[in-house]
């Protein structure tokens, strides 16, 4: 598929979807862009929706029936949107962005990979009322084919991640700040049943 160049071709690319719940379109906004009048728009719309299908079947469907409804905070970025962004400290390089919210532009290892910034509003509810985030972070951690979490305070917001070379790690600015598990440390191994045992609606 080329690259849209009329809003007719936008519109069709919107359409296409990537699993049973979720279309391409529900990944383009993005409040830079909007606020900015820049064009979300991949260079490469094949390559999009393939990172962007793994990422939805693999990781996201399974979430949605775990947990309810998953609200999308950002998806695809593309990398002049991310340039631009970085450049006026609203987010990370296009370095650090590939193959990670740039779909479309593997990393710097040649690996392809997507990510999007969700919110879970089922948890997102209990997390208000004290809910501690790692019961959410090690039920993915044990059932889901992650590269990469990182926790943000706001809704208890996530970064999930799927690369073809999974890092399998997990970062929080959500006290305890830092990084939960990565290979190599003591904690990453096994099960994690007794921080989730009865969390979800099903």
């Amino acid at each position: 598929m080329r690259k849209p160049g009329s809003m007719k071709g936008l519109e069709k690319l919107g359409r296409v979807r990537l699993s049973q719940n979720f279309f391409l379109r529900d990944f383009l906004m993005s409040e830079i862009a909007n606020f900015y009048s820049i064009p979300n728009i991949p260079e490469n719309p094949d390559l999009a929706i393939e990172t962007g299908t793994r990422l939805c079947i693999e990781l996201l469907e399974p979430l949605q029936s775990k947990f309810g409804r998953i609200a999308i905070r950002s998806g695809y970025r593309s990398a002049k949107v991310t340039a631009f962004g970085n450049a006026r400290r609203h987010g990370a390089s296009v370095r650090y962005n590939a193959g990670y919210h740039i779909w479309d532009m593997p990393d710097g290892n040649g690996h392809k990979g997507a990510a999007a910034c969700i919110v879970i509003p089922w948890f997102a509810d209990r997390y208000a009322e004290g809910a501690d985030w790692r019961a959410l972070a090690w039920w993915i951690h044990d059932h889901l084919p992650y590269s990469h979490l990182e926790f943000y305070p706001k809704l208890c917001a996530f970064n999930i991640h799927w690369s073809e070379q999974p890092q399998r790690r997990i970062d929080s600015f959500i006290k305890p700040k830092g990084c939960l598990t990565k290979p190599g440390m003591e904690n990453h191994g096994g099960n994690h049943g007794e921080w989730y045992s009865g969390l979800g609606q099903t």
